[in-house]
């Protein structure tokens, strides 16, 4: 373990090091594994496969869940053409963010900085380019957007596990899964997730595909209809959905840090995302294809299969799936309170574990104030990802490189197929404009009627959202653009 460690620190100190430097560090890391070598393949990585798998498994996870019901708002062609454009932009955002974390670490290290045993987040790479002001906007939609990605994930469990056990309500399996996904405390880093993220993967790769040849053997139901868009407060529900599902890269500082070589970072987001593509097109377009309307009053796309052992396999899949995306978006968090209190440097597991543990609990507690699986999605992705990861990367590496010397000197010039500034420029001011209005503005306006809605109909704290009612009681009336599970 030492050895292990003493490898980390000596990549993390030689960022700017020499090409024979980063073959002494890796030859030291590969000595280091041959000794540990299960260790290692299970639980240490930090190469570009790694962060590969990181953000692959990151970027979707219950959220295709939900993306057939959001083609039953957007429409089929809508619906693949907001993947693709929101797909595209969040890996540019992405690679943006990639660049800054380049720039802010290249610059801290030629003072002289030293990052052994600390961990770089985004609010830093603000604080060290832009200032307080910066970090500040940045510390604040950050740690709000990953607490609230934490608290869908957690009601994504109970949504789920429901239509295999519905013999407990889904208060009942939050508090349970509540109790499952604070054990993330004992991960370390992202250095950790290694055999994590593949299994991740690998699971939200059963599942999308499972949805896709379960719905296509179903086949379309008797009188199917495919009315979509019908309306504007849905058609931009269906878009604000869609954004959050492509909005996975708020912890892209965090995967960086965590490899060996950070620098080979900058295509990785756009390569997964292709990836992503070819589970959530085919799978929301056959969902769609065969139910249709239907998916208006049912937001989780299990609930429209029949139940059998594939689909038994894949909600058992994605509850683990959801485990490890939880762990993904908490352990930012985890990282930014342990810098609060003082204990990031803490190297015994045991001790960060039992400090970390108070930022499970508001999570625990949200979870169970808004149950609401599918219209918290949108209403997330209007107000907290737009800006979180789209918006303020955009203005960030804008002003970074405003002045003709920041540009000369940028550790990391623009992109070969790319070569002019003014075009990076022309693109950021794009997708800023873009999602301010579309996004945060007809989105924000959408979902949170979307979500008002639901409380007005099932009122906060709701014992189990949209279960079916007991025999002999009438179910709660559906309101307009609303979900079903």
């Amino acid at each position: 373990m030492y050895a292990e460690k003493q490898a980390e620190e000596a990549i993390v100190s030689n960022f700017n090091g020499t090409d024979r430097d980063g073959e002494e560090v890796e030859k030291l890391g590969e000595e280091d594994r041959s000794i540990f070598s299960v260790k290692s393949l299970l639980w240490h990585g930090g190469s570009v496969w790694d962060a590969w798998f990181s953000c692959a498994s990151n970027q979707v996870a219950q959220v295709l869940l939900t993306l057939p019901y959001s083609f039953s708002q957007l429409g089929m062609v809508s619906g693949i053409v907001f993947q693709v454009f929101y797909g595209l932009v969040g890996s540019w955002t992405a690679y943006l963010i990639s660049v800054l974390y380049i720039e802010y670490r290249s610059r801290k290290e030629k003072e002289g900085v030293n990052f052994k045993n600390h961990v770089i987040q985004w609010f830093e790479v603000l604080d060290g380019l832009l200032g307080p002001y910066w970090k500040a906007t940045g510390l604040a939609f950050n740690c709000t957007f990953l607490l609230f990605g934490s608290v869908i994930q957690l009601i994504a469990c109970a949504s789920n596990i429901y239509y295999i056990n519905d013999h407990l309500d889904k208060r009942t399996w939050t508090y349970i899964f509540g109790a499952c996904c604070a054990t993330t405390v004992f991960i370390p880093s992202f250095h950790n997730y290694r055999i994590w993220s593949f299994l991740g993967l690998g699971m939200t790769t059963y599942t999308a595909w499972y949805l896709t040849i379960a719905a296509v053997i179903h086949g379309q139901v008797e009188n199917v209809q495919h009315t979509a868009p019908a309306k504007l407060v849905l058609y931009f529900t269906g878009a604000t959905n869609i954004l959050y599902t492509f909005g996975g890269h708020a912890v892209t500082v965090e995967i960086m840090h965590a490899m060996w070589k950070p620098q080979k970072f900058k295509c990785i987001y756009l390569i997964a995302t292709l990836y992503v593509f070819t589970l959530t097109i085919p799978s929301a377009s056959a969902v769609y294809w065969a139910f249709g309307d239907q998916l208006l009053n049912h937001s989780n796309a299990f609930s429209l299969l029949p139940k059998d052992r594939w689909r038994d396999a894949a909600v058992i899949l994605m509850l683990i799936h959801q485990f490890i995306t939880f762990g993904f978006a908490c352990t930012p968090l985890y990282f930014v309170w342990e810098k609060v209190i003082g204990m990031h440097d803490t190297k015994s597991i045991c001790l960060r574990a039992l400090v970390r543990l108070p930022v499970v609990i508001p999570i625990w507690f949200l979870a169970i104030i808004f149950p609401f699986f599918g219209p918290i999605n949108s209403a997330v992705g209007a107000l907290l990802v737009s800006f979180t990861v789209y918006i303020i990367p955009a203005l960030a590496h804008m002003l970074t490189y405003r002045t003709t010397s920041a540009r000369q000197n940028a550790a990391e010039k623009p992109p070969s197929f790319m070569p002019s500034w003014t075009i990076m420029y022309v693109i950021n001011i794009f997708i800023v404009g873009w999602i301010l209005v579309v996004g945060f503005g007809f989105g924000g306006w959408a979902s949170m009627s979307n979500f008002i809605k639901q409380v007005d109909t099932f009122g906060l704290f709701a014992k189990c959202y949209q279960c079916k009612p007991p025999a002999g009681q009438p179910p709660h009336p559906a309101p307009q653009a609303t979900v079903h599970n």
